[in-house]
């Protein structure tokens, strides 16, 4: 069996490490970071498949100002421990988040969600009530188109279900030491070497990319894309135009799909915008969150 990513070896990389905690919630364990003062309004953060808290180390301590801002690790990744591979569908991820979010006794004033982490944040307003505004960054959306929708899934699916293949991603990733030139053909970001070692450090472990291919094997972002027009929810979505993931023109085409949503573009950015300009994605989604909060203290 491969082992667990460790607090105290993998983690001791990890940016604003003195923030984690560890929840147990039932048969579960959570890994989290908070910051900011418990007076200020809470803000959730979300993160991407196959990422972790730390993807959100360099714009977390900018959001602590005026938030306090948790970011807990999903489940199956890095190192939140515990949750079967029935809970890696869109609704059950979604429900799992709410459970812990009682236990912690933390009601999100807004939500800001990173790719997948997007569709998580309009699934808890679909599901769980959630009825404040949604920033989504470089947000994962748009199914496949044709073919690609039914096949996709399908093939995650069977790459999960091989133990070997898992342990094939790491053990290659682990040999190359070409994580930085990864990154950057996938997401056409250039991030920091202390971002660049911690998603070494998750691609390099068996466990961490089993969970990354569960979760894209069990999302249904088909349906999600049909009850998209029923979230009331205010949404920001900011796109960077050089986002090698998740086209510009994908992230168009879902902000028609939701009834409140505007699209700002930023130039020159990829995939992890919020890793690469955190300052920048800062400058974007400051005014949105200021203006929901002084309406909701309106």
């Amino acid at each position: 069996m491969s082992r667990a990513l460790a607090w105290d070896r993998e983690g001791t990389i990890w940016p604003n490490r003195s923030t984690s905690a560890f929840v147990p919630v039932g048969r579960t364990r959570w890994h989290l970071q908070r910051m900011g003062s418990p007076d200020k309004p809470v803000l959730l953060l979300l993160h991407g498949t196959g990422a972790s808290v730390h993807s959100w180390g360099p714009l977390m301590p900018l959001l602590a100002d005026t938030h306090h801002v948790i970011a807990p690790d999903l489940p199956r990744h890095a190192f939140t421990s515990g949750h079967p591979p029935e809970d890696m569908s869109l609704p059950r991820m979604a429900s799992a988040l709410t459970r812990l979010l009682r236990t912690i006794d933390a009601v999100p004033s807004a939500i800001i969600g990173h790719s997948a982490g997007a569709a998580l944040a309009l699934q808890l307003a679909l599901d769980h009530a959630y009825a404040g505004p949604i920033v989504g960054l470089n947000s994962a959306l748009r199914p496949f188109p044709g073919l690609a929708a039914q096949l996709f899934p399908a093939v995650a699916k069977l790459l999960f279900v091989n133990p070997l293949v898992p342990r094939l991603f790491s053990g290659a990733a682990a040999l190359s030491g070409d994580t930085d030139r990864f990154i950057k053909r996938a997401t056409n970001s250039s991030i920091s070497a202390e971002g660049i070692a911690c998603y070494e450090a998750l691609l390099s472990n068996s466990r961490h990319t089993k969970g990354a291919l569960a979760m894209m094997a069990n999302w249904d972002l088909p349906t999600l894309r049909t009850r998209m027009q029923s979230v009331d929810n205010s949404v920001l979505m900011v796109h960077s135009d050089r986002d090698a993931a998740i086209p510009l023109d994908w992230a168009r085409e879902a902000q028609g799909w939701l009834g409140e949503a505007t699209l700002e573009v930023i130039e020159g950015l990829g995939h992890l915008a919020h890793e690469e300009a955190p300052e920048q994605v800062l400058e974007r989604i400051s005014p949105f969150l200021a203006a929901h909060a002084m309406a909701s203290a309106g």
